[in-house]
């Protein structure tokens, strides 16, 4: 017998929450990260601060968990509308969260050369100096080009689903549509400039982190447009859905 998945309400409740916990994991977890990693003594003091450190990569990880199970969750629905997005909407979300382990993980590597780095001889530090430089060169490079790609890869073909369906008000996908607009702008003067600056940064990166938080209060108190779940459902197999 085919197992029936979890009612359309309570995927949304599910979402929301994962999308809110997405959003608050990756945030308080990078800062706590970046906090440490950004400053000038990062390898002396690292280590003094590990659990800290520890502590905001764990987040980052469940930042990662978090991606993947808002995909998985609407997988069923979405492939509704169609298949072949739905599945490539989970395909760049798993991408997704396999480069934000690697980065995320990081920060152990540079943990152990904090460890190492106080009891060295001076040529030894410049060495691990400079390998430590290069581990947060590798990790803004991962955030900065690989992550925002399959982002917003994802995103897109999930904000172009919600807008065809109608699963939330329209306002709120071409909302999400704007925001991935944002982040490939972002990512596209960081490549090239280097930097765009605190100031163009937020403004390009707000829309999409606002969206998120709001269309993760959304589903939590509204749920799905329930005309537009029993279309999707009188498309296709209703019994594999219904609750």
């Amino acid at each position: 017998m085919r197992k029936k998945m979890a009612s359309p309400r309570k995927t949304a409740t599910r979402v929301g929450v994962l999308f809110l916990t997405a959003m608050g994991a990756s945030v308080l977890g990078g800062s706590i990260v970046d906090s440490f990693l950004g400053a000038d003594d990062y390898l002396s003091s690292a280590y003094d601060n590990n659990n800290w450190v520890v502590v905001g990569v764990l987040l980052e990880l469940v930042n990662c968990s978090a991606v993947v199970g808002i995909a998985v969750l609407m997988y069923p629905i979405l492939r509704k509308r169609s298949e072949a997005m739905a599945l490539g909407y989970v395909g760049f979300r798993v991408i997704e969260s396999t480069v934000l382990a690697i980065a995320a993980v990081i920060p152990l590597a540079i943990l152990k050369l904090s460890s190492e780095y106080s009891g060295t001889e001076a040529v030894d530090s410049v060495s691990l100096q400079s390998l430590g430089t290069a581990l947060i060169a590798v990790r803004e490079n991962v955030y900065g080009l690989m992550l925002a790609c399959f982002f917003s890869l994802g995103a897109f073909l999930f904000y172009y689903l919600l807008y065809q369906t109608e699963l939330i008000p329209r306002f709120l996908s071409v909302w999400g549509l704007i925001g991935v607009a944002g982040v490939l702008a972002l990512n596209v003067f960081e490549a090239f400039s280097g930097s765009t600056g605190v100031s163009a940064a937020m403004v390009l990166a707000v829309p999409i982190i606002t969206n998120e938080i709001v269309l993760g209060i959304w589903l939590i108190a509204k749920g799905f447009n329930g005309a537009a779940i029993s279309r999707l459902l009188a498309s296709g197999d209703v019994a594999a859905v219904r609750a």
